[in-house]
């Protein structure tokens, strides 16, 4: 059981590794005060702006290995921090939404409720069923529920997979909107 936690560690530290270095380069580029809020803003859109819980990850999984906290509890935690930023770098540093990409796409996002704060609903959508999922095969892994799993997964599961596809293609269709390409150019 050491070796799960260690990569767990492991994956932690690249993650925090990767944003610091982000970080680094956006106080590098413009000062520390722009880093800061242009990191903060970046992760918060990860958070709130994609339909799976990857920004949320860097402190969902690990929390749930180490300490056993339900990762959906963690998740609500971390939207409300995102929520938070958004809220206090609306208000007081709104200039800074103009350094990247993603956070000049994240105030495009902010100040047009219709249709794009559906981008948002659908990022927590997907978020949350991602979580459940992970949460349920955590579940399972560690013998929890095993009996009402096994009675009532199959069904249960196709029902939210078919709906999570249906979030992913609204979320696509959304996001093309916005003029931004998936594809490599």
């Amino acid at each position: 059981m050491k070796q799960p936690h260690h990569q767990v560690l492991i994956k932690f530290a690249l993650l925090g590794l990767l944003l610091a270095s982000y970080f680094g380069y956006l106080t590098y580029e413009y000062d520390l005060l722009t880093g800061w809020v242009a990191a903060l803003v970046t992760w918060s859109f990860f958070v709130l702006c994609t339909p799976v819980a990857d920004a949320g990850f860097l402190l969902d999984l690990p929390l749930r290995l180490l300490f056993g906290i339900r990762m959906v509890v963690s998740e609500i935690a971390v939207w409300a921090i995102a929520i938070l930023i958004n809220v206090i770098a609306f208000i007081y540093f709104k200039e800074y939404y103009q350094t990247t990409l993603l956070t000049r796409l994240m105030e495009a996002i902010i100040t047009t409720p219709y249709p794009f704060w559906a981008v948002v609903v659908l990022s927590g959508i997907g978020t949350f069923l991602s979580i459940r999922f992970g949460d349920e095969l955590m579940d399972v892994i560690h013998h929890k529920d095993r009996n009402f799993y096994h009675s009532h997964h199959f069904k249960h599961e196709m029902i939210l997979f078919a709906f999570f596809l249906v979030v992913i293609f609204g979320y696509y269709e959304l996001i093309s909107s916005l003029g931004i390409s998936l594809e490599h150019q």
